[in-house]
């Protein structure tokens, strides 16, 4: 189980059918309605400045849920999968899963070591994605035995994004903040992001949506 805060994401994880066991209320909230088969619990209200004591942000939404954690299946022959190797910033996490569906992604995948997807800055950088899109915890090889190629990102090597050919089944891989992805790693090949400047690289979040959206781009065009 992991908890939830805010109305908007409560309402969103419901719709998607993820089952709500309990909501927590701070006096004077409304707890949010839900459908008969999204709940298995009660409603809770909290004395006064609980939910400041216990929601994770300093200026806490006044409802609070305890959600039941569900396994995730690869959908069938997925053909777009974007892959977090080693992550470890949650508001990265849960950023790339937001682009991901954006970006209309079958899938997300965060390899050992990564941050787990239902820490609580994670759901709300996700922005709801979380509990729409697969979001799985696989090794590199596991996703070629799927089908899919894979491309790591690369801020020093590699063949520019927009001259690859990204609509075949791919899977993107992006790397850990600190160390990106081995050089050794047993990929298919590379991509990098040329850019401007002095910048060494981007931030990790925001080079996987700049791909993503090549991916969906390409794939509108072809």
């Amino acid at each position: 189980m992991f908890v939830v805060e805010g109305a908007s994401l409560i309402a969103q994880a419901a719709a998607a059918g993820w089952l709500i066991e309990s909501q927590f209320v701070a006096p004077g909230a409304d707890a949010v309605v839900l459908t008969a088969g999204s709940i298995d619990g009660d409603v809770f209200e909290l004395a006064p400045n609980v939910v400041e004591r216990v929601a994770s942000t300093e200026a806490p939404h006044p409802v609070l849920a305890v959600v039941r954690q569900r396994a995730s299946k690869m959908p069938p022959a997925p053909t777009f999968v974007l892959v977090g190797d080693r992550l470890a910033d949650p508001g990265n996490a849960g950023t790339i899963i937001r682009s991901a569906e954006a970006a209309g992604a079958d899938a997300v995948v965060f390899t050992a070591g990564s941050v787990d997807q239902y820490n609580s800055k994670v759901v709300r950088s996700s922005a709801g994605s979380l509990f729409r899109v697969p979001v799985l915890s696989l090794e590199l090889a596991e996703l070629r035995s799927a089908g899919l190629a894979l491309l790591a990102t690369s801020s020093h090597r590699g063949v520019p994004y927009t001259e690859t050919d990204l609509r075949k089944s791919v899977a993107v891989v992006v790397g850990n903040e600190a160390q990106g992805i081995d050089d050794d790693a047993l990929v298919d090949g590379w991509i990098t992001i040329p850019h401007a400047g002095g910048a060494e690289s981007l931030n990790v979040a925001m080079a996987a949506t700049v791909i993503a959206f090549e991916v969906a781009r390409q794939r509108r065009q072809g």
